[in-house]
């Protein structure tokens, strides 16, 4: 007697969520919608996928979205996309992260009256953080346990500031997307922060013994080592230490460009011989417009793991890089700097009545408050012990 043929069993959201992972990608086709996959990655993503050929006869897959979706969402959707792939019309379906986050990076970022001054800090969080994580999920597939999971691996590898600068990029792209889907609801929620903006405020500045061992590791720190010690000469933000060109540095003045929507800036800033220094033992590249060169044309950058390296070197408790900004502020006061004077060094914007009509740049006064500050820095560096090397140019 002839066996007859079974049809197979059905497959189960449970039997997809048994499915082992391996160390190659592969596919499960379904046994019940014809041209129904579940791709399964390495790292343990399960997504669907239908194939089809078009009326050109090219094959084209289309993701349905992560396993989360449900077998028979999965197939629903399928029978609708497989039938436009083969008619050739507009699939429509899921967009991934990265297709919505373009877009909102697009139109909220880089949107000519808005144009956010933070735009190249947002779009590296993006590339170092938030995309290789999800940029080929489905938007509306991330829930709040995706986004708790990314926070806690910033947080682990790069601090719980980072993650919450990470959250409040996911926080942006979910509200503005919230705008245009009916449906959608956003993931974020309140108390996924990992850190209290109080808490973050910071007095920390180096005291004398951190100075000196700093700025002796500095010395030897090649380039990560000479931002060290032109941001505390300077007093200027990293971002404007890091991109200092050669051409902004005119004998000893450094003309600091101003930004678009900048609020406050240095402007020029006549530079203690200290500082001169170290810019003249920098090398020049061709190809390299930076004071302080960087990979390619680029300036210093990776100032994490440039300060991580260091750290190794000099063991400093719970310091960072703005702290020496912070520093060289205090360093003015005892150094008997006038406060609105320190304060322009540091490019604050003046409030009040003085900030409208007072318009002296105060050349002459900042270039005082400069020397003041490496002189002190110098005198720090060659206590009366003699026990630690003076600061060049201080002798």
């Amino acid at each position: 007697m002839a066996t007859r043929n079974r049809k197979p069993r059905q497959l189960t959201d449970d039997d997809i969520a048994a499915l082992p992972i391996k160390k190659a990608r592969y596919s499960k086709v379904d046994t019940e919608q014809r041209g129904l996959h579940i791709r399964i990655t390495p790292n343990g993503v399960k997504t669907f996928f239908c194939v089809a050929r078009d009326p050109n006869g090219k094959q084209v897959w289309h993701r349905l979205g992560d396993a989360v979706i449900g077998i028979d969402k999965a197939r629903t959707e399928a029978r609708r996309v497989l039938k436009a792939i083969i008619e050739g019309a507009d699939r429509g379906g899921p967009q991934t992260y990265k297709a919505i986050s373009d877009q909102w990076f697009k139109r909220h970022v880089e949107n000519k009256e808005r144009k956010l001054r933070s735009g190249l800090n947002i779009r590296r969080y993006l590339d170092k953080h938030i995309l290789p994580a999800w940029g080929g999920r489905d938007f509306a597939s991330i829930k709040r346990s995706h986004v708790a999971e990314l926070l806690d691996n910033v947080e682990d590898t790069a601090g719980p500031v980072a993650a919450d600068l990470v959250l409040s990029v996911v926080r942006s792209i979910s509200n503005w997307y919230a705008t245009r889907d009916d449906n959608y609801v956003t993931p974020v929620v309140r108390g996924m922060r990992r850190s209290e903006p109080k808490e973050r405020a910071r007095d920390r500045i180096l005291d004398d013994d951190e100075i000196r061992a700093v700025w002796k590791q500095a010395e030897a720190d090649g380039t990560f080592g000479a931002f060290v010690r032109l941001a505390l000469l300077t007093a200027q933000r990293k971002e404007k230490v890091a991109s200092m060109k050669w051409e902004d540095i005119e004998e000893n003045v450094w003309h600091i460009p101003s930004e678009e929507r900048e609020k406050g800036n240095a402007g020029d800033l006549e530079l203690p011989a200290a500082a001169i220094e170290v810019i003249k033992a920098q090398t020049k590249f061709a190809s390299n417009p930076y004071v302080l060169a960087g990979r390619g044309s680029g300036h210093l950058n990776g100032f994490s793991e440039g300060k991580k390296t260091f750290d190794e070197k000099v063991r400093i408790p719970h310091w960072t890089i703005h702290d020496l900004r912070r520093t060289a502020r205090s360093l003015m006061s005892r150094a008997g700097v006038r406060p609105d004077i320190a304060e322009r060094v540091l490019g604050h914007v003046q409030q009040g009545v003085q900030g409208i009509y007072d318009r002296h740049q105060y050349r002459d006064e900042k270039a005082h408050a400069l020397a003041a500050l490496a002189g002190l820095i110098g005198a720090i560096l060659s206590p009366p012990s003699d026990k630690v090397l003076p600061m060049r140019g201080h002798r």
